[in-house]
C-alpha cells in the first residue's frame, strides 16, 4: 500500500513562456502560496498545479540515492549506483498516463540517442499514479509506443520515489560522473537548459 501522504497528483503545466525560464542551472525555483506561480496543494481528487516558471532548482550536491523497491527492470538488467559510476546519469520520474510526462518523453528519448555514446545513462523511473499504470504489460506497450529503449525500473511501491523525496510527475535529475546530483527540474519545459547541463556534465 502506498502511503497516501506521499501520493501527489501529477502536475499540469500552464502558462510556460520563454520569459519564464531563468538562465543558469543553479537558478532556484521559489514556491510560495502568496504568488500566482506557486505550487498549490489540492485535495486527493484534484491536480496540483505548477504554473509558469518550471526551472532548474539549486543543485544539491548529494549522492545519487540507491534504487529501492524495484519490482522489475525493463530494457536493462538491475542497476545500482555503484555500477553507474563514471556516467552522467539522468533520472526521469514519470508515469505513462501522465500527459505532461508524455510531452517530455521525445526530449528524453532524443537525449538518450544523442548522448549515450558520450557517457549519458538515462533511467526512466516509472512510478504509477493509477492501478492500470502498475501493470508491467501496460508499461511495456508505452515503451514501444514512445520508442523508449533506455532502462525503466518499475517503482510500484514508491520506494525510489521516496528515496528522492519526490512529489512530482514528471521530475528530472542529473548527476555528474562522480554520482552527485547537480540538476533538478520539475515539470515540462527548460529543454535547452537541460541539454546545456547535459553537455556541461559530459565535459
Amino acid at each position: 500500500m502506498v502511503n497516501k501522504n506521499l501520493v501527489r497528483r501529477r502536475n499540469f503545466i500552464a502558462g510556460i513562456g520563454a520569459g519564464a525560464m531563468l538562465a543558469g542551472a543553479g537558478a532556484i525555483l521559489k514556491l510560495t502560496s502568496e504568488k500566482s506561480d506557486s505550487v498549490t496543494p489540492q485535495s486527493q481528487n484534484s491536480s496540483k498545479l505548477v504554473t509558469a516558471s518550471d526551472v532548474a532548482v539549486k543543485p544539491s550536491g548529494k549522492a545519487l540515492p540507491e534504487f529501492q523497491g524495484i519490482s522489475q527492470w525493463l530494457n536493462s538488467p538491475p542497476l545500482t549506483t555503484e555500477s553507474l559510476k563514471g556516467k552522467v546519469i539522468m533520472i526521469h520520474f514519470w508515469t505513462f498516463g501522465c500527459i505532461n510526462c508524455q510531452r517530455t518523453l521525445p526530449y528524453v528519448v532524443r537525449w538518450h540517442e544523442q548522448f549515450a555514446a558520450q557517457g549519458l545513462k538515462v533511467i526512466g523511473v516509472h512510478t504509477p499514479e493509477f492501478a492500470f499504470e502498475r501493470d508491467a504489460n501496460n508499461v511495456k506497450r508505452a515503451l514501444k509506443q514512445h520508442k523508449i529503449t533506455y532502462a525503466v525500473p518499475l517503482d510500484n511501491e514508491f520506494k525510489t520515489w521516496n528515496a528522492y523525496s519526490n512529489q512530482y510527475w514528471p521530475h528530472l535529475f542529473l548527476t555528474d560522473r562522480q554520482g552527485f546530483l547537480q540538476y533538478d527540474h520539475i515539470g515540462e519545459g527548460a529543454y535547452d537548459l537541460t541539454e546545456q547541463t547535459i553537455r556541461k556534465l559530459l565535459g
